[in-house]
């Protein structure tokens, strides 16, 4: 896999990703994610490829002080900006698809928009059920199509014009788990078959053009491939192409929707 596909950033990038990216599309999703997987107060929870730990983090507030909260994360840029956040939740590394606990260590396990990188998905949910334990549940958020997402859409269209189509695979790849019937197979490959699958509407919001053209790149995998002349090229090119999703009040917003899949153990 592509470090695209994989979705891994930089440690600068990580602290971009947390100050710009978070906010902008992730923040409203922890409280769907934690719904799903019935977290409740008292409970052992871990986050599955946490990243800088949106979801972790809202997660502590739902446990409260007699549960605890893990997230794992392949990735030490995420980890460093996680535990410098929250330092009271236990911060791992490790791969999804080998994840670094015993058998049923979990009440309940989630996964916020990560399945959608990891090498071996089958593996990976597999992980996640094994170390669910009896009685728990377990939550996985991704990304519905691209079509279904039209600022990305439209910029992995403007990506593939300026910088041909291996940089556009940045903004496709997490859209790649989208189709319903995909996800059903996936899940049934790793021998879960009693899934539910709520698919619900989303916000992507940014207060400007230029923010989300930074956080796109300077917070993502483009990072490191997108030099200072491309990124002024970008930067020129994106007022005509994206103009359609700035709003009256200036700010940018479109549709961004997910899939949530739960499944118990």
């Amino acid at each position: 896999m592509s470090d695209h596909e994989k979705g891994q950033v930089s440690g600068s990038a990580a602290e971009i990703y947390e100050q710009f990216f978070v906010p902008a599309l992730f923040a409203d999703w922890p409280q769907h994610v934690i719904a799903a997987a019935e977290v409740q107060p008292g409970e052992d929870v871990l986050d599955v490829a946490c990243g800088t730990g949106v979801l972790a983090r809202e997660a502590l507030i739902k446990v409260g002080s007699t549960g605890s909260v893990t997230g794992v994360d392949i990735n030490e840029g995420m980890l460093a900006v996680a535990r410098e956040k929250t330092p009271t939740i236990t911060w791992k590394s490790g791969p999804a698809e080998a994840l670094p606990f015993e058998d049923a260590s979990f009440e309940r396990v989630m996964c916020q928009f990560a399945l959608m990188f990891f090498q071996d998905q089958a593996k990976a949910i597999a992980e996640m059920q094994r170390v669910t334990k009896p009685g728990g549940r377990a939550s996985v958020a991704v990304w519905a199509s691209l079509e279904d997402t039209p600022g990305y859409a439209e910029v992995a269209k403007l990506l593939n014009d300026l910088f041909g189509p291996e940089v556009a695979q940045s903004i496709e790849a997490p859209y790649s788990l989208g189709n319903i019937d995909v996800l059903h197979a996936l899940f049934e490959s790793s021998g879960i078959e009693d899934i539910s699958i709520q698919s619900l509407d989303g916000k992507a919001r940014f207060d400007s053009i230029d923010d989300w053209i930074y956080t796109d790149i300077k917070g993502w995998t483009l990072a490191d491939v997108i030099d200072d002349e491309g990124f002024a090229r970008l930067k020129q090119a994106a007022p005509d192409r994206l103009g359609q999703f700035v709003q009256a009040n200036g700010f940018v917003e479109f549709d961004a929707p997910a899939h949530i899949v739960s499944f118990a153990v």
